[in-house]
């Protein structure tokens, strides 16, 4: 499975014989820098450029090109050698884009010599850095890991160099740019953009295109909790533009054409279809569908926001011109001056507002097709298909948390998906928030929700992973969540009883701990086939309750080992916790908390997508009334795990 790496994660490299593809929007330059323990890279042969594309174990691009292919062998670097950063640079004197945020944002993947993709990473987030480190592959205890860095530089190439120890950063600079220059004429040209109509809105970090109601090339992002909202402005309507040079199509995204939707009536817009996004299957290309419905969105919205903020500006300044002149300031011509500005401002904020409702029907029609299509792992709790269900064969590609929705648009609801197999923990926030909702319960209503989220969520994933791939531990120390756990133990799902008391914790977190320990070491020696048989090897996720009450420092030890190293061999957690209790460790725990997803049980508008900056309100996905279909869920995975049983 492909890890799609964020900002600062890291990720295991199971083979040394690698490519490294990069994908831009734009000519740019492909380097890599060879460094020692420290990252210091002691001199200019220690850097393969254009100029000097081949170094002992690797080797990169002789051009500025917008695709890019390095071979690395991580075998034969030499031994002084513990890590290998990649970088790009945009060409200067080209008369080309001179920053990374006007171009669409750079896709860089690690992949095996046969193609298979290990991992990937999307550098978002860039404004005026010419240069960016995107990733470095690093020696750690024997073994090798690649880790997204994404750190970029507004004084370019040399600033970057300088960054790394290298005396000569301005010289070598110089002199690539200069050999790029010289090559030019043999770069690669950007992909052309594809028909408007033919998939979905452009993820770039650069202006929001205005919405035209039309539908541009896009990748599905991986659903992480996103970063605080961005500071980066947004073009208003009147100054952006629907052509120009800025290709908004992501360069992942670009083979697989969608099935043709119906054609459209005279004067109608095109007929939603269920599944009309790229991909290779329906999920997949359901899956892209509804992240291309939540850029939509996205988009929409923030055209809107800044068409607004452009017309209140614009009032304020023709009321601060005309009040400058003193002969307004008395008399009728003054309030006729703020009459008109009003009127303008009243018209420019109906206009926006006209084209918004107008995208906002077109995405509510295609919800409304794309909601009753969706498959098990991306359905809500009250869509029939759980009535159908059965344990499946396969790992589907994504499973849905909760449903996301903006202020302007509170009943169009987008599903928020989370790639399988989990790249990082969740945790279930059971404190206080500034939510209305949060507001109006007390604390033991809201640690008995939090709980029963996440009692639903573990069902989700035993629900959508094949039997005995899949298993749920659960540490309950006071035992106050038995009425939660209920669905859970009474159909004999978990992989045992709840843990409870300090002998309980350590148990289970010794058995957790010894499993990553040792597919650790079989994966660095690669002996996979020598784990002890005892082992269980498929995904395994471990439900925390109340914590940290009930774990001592070797509990709580254990629990961030866990958190940073699980995911990438398969163990995941799930914690159910309010973090203002945590506050007796101090910053201790912070790691922690930054490495998990945090959600709600009740509506609260704490996730920030990462294009734009919008505060995103998540509902976390509620049973019908009287319904029992998680019992009825549970009950057939636990007869698929234990067939033999009454």
């Amino acid at each position: 499975m492909t890890a799609e790496l964020v900002r600062g994660q890291n990720h295991t490299l199971p083979q040394t014989r690698l490519e490294i593809r990069v994908s831009a929007g734009t000519p740019v330059v492909a380097g890599a820098t060879l460094g020692d323990e420290d990252g210091t890279v002691h001199g200019t042969e220690w850097v393969a450029h254009p100029g000097s594309p081949q170094l002992p174990g690797l080797e990169v691009s002789g051009q500025a090109a917008a695709e890019h292919r390095l071979a690395v062998d991580l075998d034969a670097l030499p031994a002084s050698v513990h890590r290998v950063t990649v970088l790009l640079a945009l060409p200067t004197g080209v008369g080309g884009p001179v920053r990374f945020g006007a171009v669409a944002s750079p896709f860089v993947a690690v992949t095996g010599l046969e193609g298979s993709e290990i991992a990937t990473f999307t550098l978002t987030g860039l404004d005026t850095e010419s240069a960016v480190t995107a990733l470095e592959l690093y020696r750690r205890q024997g073994a090798w890991k690649v880790r997204a860095v994404g750190q970029g530089y507004a004084g370019g190439l040399a600033a970057m160099l300088a960054d790394q120890g290298l005396t000569q950063a301005a010289e070598l600079a110089h002199s690539i740019q200069d050999a790029v220059a010289r090559a030019m004429a043999r770069s690669v040209a950007p992909p052309p953009p594809r028909t408007p109509d033919s998939d979905r809105v452009g993820h770039g970090t650069g202006p929001v295109p205005p919405s035209d109601g039309r539908r541009h090339p896009v990748a599905p992002p991986t659903a992480t909790q996103p970063p605080e909202p961005l500071a980066e402005p947004i073009t208003p309507p009147s100054a952006a533009t629907t052509g120009g040079p800025i290709n908004y199509a992501h360069p992942r995204r670009q083979a697989s054409a969608p099935p043709p939707p119906p054609p459209a009536g005279p004067g109608h817009a095109a007929r939603p279809v269920a599944g009309d996004a790229t991909g290779w299957s329906m999920e997949e290309r359901l899956y892209n569908q509804i992240w291309g419905m939540f850029e939509d969105l996205a988009r929409t919205t923030a055209a809107y926001r800044s068409a607004v903020d452009f017309a209140e500006s614009r009032m304020d300044q023709e009321l601060d011109r005309s009040l400058s002149d003193p002969r307004n300031r008395i008399g009728g011509a003054g309030d006729r001056a703020r009459e008109q500005a009003r009127a303008k401002r009243d018209e420019l904020t109906a206009r926006a507002r006209e084209v918004l409702d107008r995208d906002l029907a077109q995405l509510a029609a295609e919800s409304a097709v794309v909601e009753p299509a969706l498959p098990a792992a991306y359905a809500g709790w009250d869509n029939p298909v759980w009535h159908a269900y059965r344990v499946p064969m396969e790992t589907p590609m994504a499973l849905r948390i909760g449903d996301l929705h903006l202020p302007e648009s509170p009943d169009l609801r987008i599903p928020l998906l989370v790639r399988l197999p989990l790249e990082r923990g969740i945790w279930v926030d059971s404190g206080r928030t500034a939510s209305e909702a949060a507001a109006l319960m007390d604390t033991a209503q809201l640690r008995r929700l939090a709980m029963e989220n996440a009692v639903a969520h573990a069902a989700r994933l035993l629900a959508v992973y094949p039997a005995d791939e899949f298993s749920v531990h659960v540490i309950d120390p006071a035992g106050s969540a038995a009425g939660a756990l209920a669905p859970l133990v009474e159909s004999g799902a978990l992989a045992g009883p709840p843990a409870a008391g300090a002998g309980g914790v350590a148990s289970v977190l010794a058995q957790l701990t010894r499993r990553v320990d040792l597919v650790q070491m079989a994966i660095r020696a690669g002996a996979a086939d020598s784990l002890p048989p005892d082992l269980d090897t498929g995904e395994q996720l471990l439900i925390v309750n109340d914590f940290p009450h009930g774990f001592d420092d070797r509990a709580v030890t254990q629990l961030r080992y866990l958190a940073d190293e699980g995911p990438s061999v398969g163990v995941h957690l799930l914690m159910v916790a309010d973090r203002e209790d945590a506050g007796a460790y101090g910053p201790v725990l912070d790691p922690l908390w930054r490495s998990l997803l945090r959600i709600t049980p009740v509506a609260d508008d704490h996730l920030a997508d990462p294009w734009v900056g919008h505060a995103w309100t998540y509902e976390p996905l509620g049973m019908p009334p009287g319904s029992r279909v998680l019992e009825q869920v549970l009950a057939r995975v636990a007869a698929a795990r234990h067939p033999r049983r009454p």
